[in-house]
């Protein structure tokens, strides 16, 4: 009788069932216990080939009970570890080891371990999986009607899709049959089953619960249970390819994604056809500027020419993939998309080792796109590594923004001495300034220019550049007197009035006024200082509060003691209390009253304390 030793690959691809009937009729099969291991774990982590593995084996139990073969598992089960480290080829020697002692034929589909058992001087069968072969349109495929960009099927529900282009997609019903659990089942194993055998199918994702195939030009993404709370099926295909004469790009731009653009960033909202315009300046750069063009994409979906290689994060990592393409210099790599704080970081390692970039990212307005940058990067070096931003909407260029540094005094304030690195975002066509970032004390300033100009026609309307000198002022000042009581106001664009309780007047001011000059040093401004008249504004006086455990503490003045007082907050009033004997007012963080304080403390709104007047009541 013949004996037959199957390994894990030749099982999963489901072919000792048809060896055995077609081949080895009454052959005894041997079942390593290694391979059962091995095929248990793929499918405890919900993997399809240990489902595939395992229903061969049911098959192959079936043929036993028929008597046409006889079937048995053999060997030691594999430790923990040793099923851990498989790929390294500890499963697969303990396989070669049980067909040499029972002097039996290794049935394989893996080259690698039938080369290996060969030179062990092992009987083998290698079953030599086909080359590319004409498959059948799969059932997923018959449901992208004309125009169709996407469909979504989920259990007992109606298929649906996206019918139409970027900027004009509408929702269709495509069937009014509800789909099945075992319908979706069915629609994803063919799936799985054919990018085994398709040259231009890739496994992109495969963990519990959610599986990510590249199935030609459809992008197909297969959701269960723990994952989601049903079984889905997503597939995405690109309806538009268009070139960049398609799009309305005007002779300046032209030129300065020639020659100037270096690093690009193309924004937009999902849907909004990003990728698209990516694709266009791909292929652009490609064909009319003889430009080598690679992309790094995580799952691969740009619909691009074959000239254009296409690469995926190599070993899960797209720094390994950077690494690669650092050595096969490209003149400009496609990063599609720039998502996570690592892909920020990878995306400017490559533009100042000179690449030039183009990176696809998600956001609902141009400057939003530029601000991802923003805490990942220096402040001086982004100009550096991104100098175009390209905003996309309803599959039309909306907004471009070029992005220079510059060293000037920020709009809205006129000291010389305020002068700081600035980058300067403006509308590329027109040159206009929309939009200023630099450091203010320790704080990153994204201002709107325009918004500036606005409010500084409005007398009664602080601007953004008053709120934000007012805020490092009390910071600032709270570092030196802590429990200071005390008003802020901008008297000019150059000069601050700072009036503080009488108390406090002196720390603030220091020896000599050394203090003082250190905060307007730190703040980038002149300041006056004044004692503040508490008696004389406005019926009310503001306080210092403090966060201190789950206390939150109301300061006054020692003469303040037992007098009750009302506390405001946005012109609203809130309670009274009476100063304790610690000339405070204390509450606890947990009520809702101390929960309005510490959100208007948030917004930098202060709190204002009323002395009560008891004649009134």
């Amino acid at each position: 009788m013949t004996k037959l030793v199957p390994d894990t690959s030749i099982l999963i691809d489901q072919m000792v069932c048809p060896l055995v009937q077609e081949e080895y009729e009454n052959a005894e099969v041997l079942i390593p216990e290694a391979v059962l291991s091995e095929i248990e774990n793929h499918a405890n982590r919900r993997k399809d080939l240990g489902y595939l593995g395992i229903d061969e084996i049911k098959n192959l139990r079936k043929l036993s009970d028929e008597g046409k073969i006889t079937i048995s598992f053999v060997g030691r089960r594999p430790q923990l570890d040793e099923i851990s480290i498989a790929g390294g080829g500890e499963i697969d020697a303990m396989i070669r080891d049980i067909a040499r002692k029972h002097n039996a034929i290794l049935l394989t589909s893996d080259k690698l371990q039938n080369d290996i058992a060969q030179a062990q001087g092992i009987e083998t069968y290698f079953y030599q999986k086909e080359g590319p072969i004409q498959l059948d349109k799969t059932e997923l495929e018959s449901y992208f009607l004309e125009n169709m960009s996407s469909v979504h099927l989920r259990e007992n529900t109606t298929p649906i899709g996206k019918r139409g282009t970027p900027g004009k997609v509408e929702l269709v019903e495509i069937d009014y049959v509800p789909l099945r659990y075992k319908d979706l089942d069915r629609i994803a194993k063919e799936v799985i089953e054919q990018a085994k055998l398709r040259h231009d199918c890739f496994i992109e994702i495969d963990k519990h619960g959610a599986k990510v195939i590249q199935f030609g030009d459809l992008r197909v993404t297969i959701a269960k249970p723990p994952f989601s709370d049903g079984f889905e099926i997503t597939a995405i295909k690109p309806v538009n390819k268009l070139d960049l004469d398609d799009y309305n790009v005007s002779d300046k731009l032209l030129e300065r994604l020639s020659n100037q653009a270096k690093g690009i960033l193309v924004a937009g909202s999902p849907g909004a056809g990003k990728s698209t315009f990516a694709q266009a300046l791909a292929e652009y750069y490609y064909y009319d500027l003889e430009q080598l063009v690679k992309t790094m994409e995580s799952p691969r979906d740009l619909n691009l020419d074959d000239n254009i290689t296409q690469y995926a994060p190599l070993e899960g990592d797209m720094e390994n993939t950077a690494d690669i393409l650092l050595l096969v210099r490209p003149d400009y790599t496609i990063f599609d998309e720039v998502r996570k704080t690592r892909d920020f970081e990878i995306y400017s390692d490559m533009r100042l080792a000179g690449v030039g970039m183009i990176g696809v990212v998600h956001a609902t307005r141009a400057i939003d796109a530029v601000q991802r940058f923003l805490g990942r990067l220096e402040l001086g070096v982004i100009p550096s590594v991104i100098d175009t931003a390209i905003y996309i909407k309803n599959g039309e260029i909306d907004t471009v923004y070029s992005i220079e540094l510059t060293v000037k005094v920020p709009s809205g304030m006129l000291e010389a001495d305020l002068a700081r690195p600035v980058i300067e975002i403006k509308d590329f066509e027109s040159g206009e300034l929309f939009y200023e970032i630099y450091t203010y004390g320790e704080q990153t300033i994204v201002m709107d220019v325009n918004k500036t100009r606005n409010n500084e026609d409005k007398e009664e309307e602080k601007s953004p550049v008053s709120k934000i000198v007012e805020k490092v002022i009390r910071k600032e000042v709270n570092r030196v007197a802590p429990n200071a009581i005390m008003e802020v106001s901008l008297i000019s664009q150059n000069r601050a009035l700072l009036e503080i309780d009488e108390d406090h007047t002196g720390a603030v001011i220091g020896k000599n006024g050394r203090t003082i000059a250190q905060i307007e040093e730190r703040a980038g401004i002149s300041i006056e200082v004044s004692t503040l008249d508490i008696k004389e504004i406005d019926n009310k006086i503001p306080i210092n509060v403090n966060v201190s455990g789950n206390y939150l503490s109301l300061n006054f003045l020692k003469e303040d003691i037992g007098s009750s007082y009302d506390i405001i907050v946005e012109d609203e009033y809130l309670f009274t209390a009476t100063v304790g004997k610690k000339a405070n007012i204390r509450l606890k963080k947990d009520i809702e009253m101390a929960e309005i304080i510490i959100k208007a403390m948030k917004k930098d709104e202060p709190v204002y304390a009323r002395l009560r007047n008891e004649e009134l009541f």
